[in-house]
């Protein structure tokens, strides 16, 4: 049985840590918090260290300033690993998680182990950023869950939407539970910075993996090929069938994308330390 220890950083921000190795950090999406991943936290911990955490405005941490840029993002993992005494991490980030994982990379590489971006946004087409700038405009006006039932259609095959009635209703739940400011800070952000520092992303040097699912319609399979295509040497994996919240929908088949990725990583930098596994 895993254990989970939830803390707080002295800067409020929300964490559980569970397992042991090398560190992992896993970064959720905007409306959603750190329980997001509990399908793989159990895939993970058995081979990893695996920290999860609440992102500003969400879950269980404070509430960024108005106007809090995605390099405030960073800085809060940043915080994090400081207080685990961690120089280094591996970071998968989901969705918006992904937005606030490129930052990182941009802004500490020298903390970074390996980077994954699952399912998440990049150049945007004008029709895309159209969609999201009113589902911006509609939160702001009506509240974190205003999207909730549209969101859950995009995120969600209709079967397992039909089969997990009390998954969506929770979902729902937490959606409708973020606080407002916090929501919208964050959301603004996810609808505006798809493109955030995009010639720099041949800076990174971190091994990288990109991925989405076959079906998502809002972090399309083209979106992760143009964004790998920015960063060297950058595998892509398109998961068949999936949509959005495939870590969610399909834990199994993302934990395997996922430790297929993170053991190459490892047993890459073993060697390159003499390392014998």
């Amino acid at each position: 049985m895993i254990r989970l220890t939830a803390e707080r950083t002295p800067k409020g921000t929300s964490y559980l840590t569970t397992g042991q190795g090398q560190p992992v950090v896993l970064i959720h999406g905007v409306g959603l918090n750190k329980e997001m991943w509990g399908g793989q936290i159990v895939g993970l911990a058995p081979h990893f260290q695996v920290i999860a955490y609440d992102m500003l405005g969400h879950g269980d941490s404070p509430r960024p300033a108005p106007g809090t840029t995605l390099e405030g993002y960073a800085a809060q993992l940043r915080d994090l690993l400081d207080h685990l005494g961690l120089a280094r991490a591996s970071v998968i980030g989901f969705s918006m998680g992904g937005l606030v994982a490129r930052a990182f990379a941009l802004h500490h590489p020298e903390r970074l182990d390996s980077l994954v971006i699952l399912n998440s946004v990049f150049n945007r087409s004008a029709e895309q950023r159209a969609g999201v700038i009113e589902r911006t405009r509609q939160a702001a006006e009506h509240g974190p869950d205003a999207n909730a039932e549209a969101a859950l259609s995009r995120w969600f095959s209709r079967e397992y939407q039909a089969a997990n009635p009390a998954q969506m209703a929770a979902i729902r739940q937490t959606l409708a539970s973020n606080d407002p400011q916090g929501y919208l800070t964050t959301y603004e952000l996810f609808a505006t910075q798809d493109m955030y520092r995009v010639d720099d992303l041949g800076s990174i040097q971190a091994p990288t993996l990109v991925a989405t699912g076959e079906l998502d319609p809002g972090s399309t399979p083209d979106m992760a090929r143009q964004l790998a295509a920015r960063i060297p040497g950058a595998q892509v994996a398109i998961l068949d069938e999936q949509r959005h919240m495939m870590p969610v929908e399909s834990p199994r088949l993302v934990n395997q994308t996922l430790l297929g990725f993170l053991q190459q990583v490892q047993s890459f930098q073993n060697q390159n330390k003499g390392i014998v596994a």
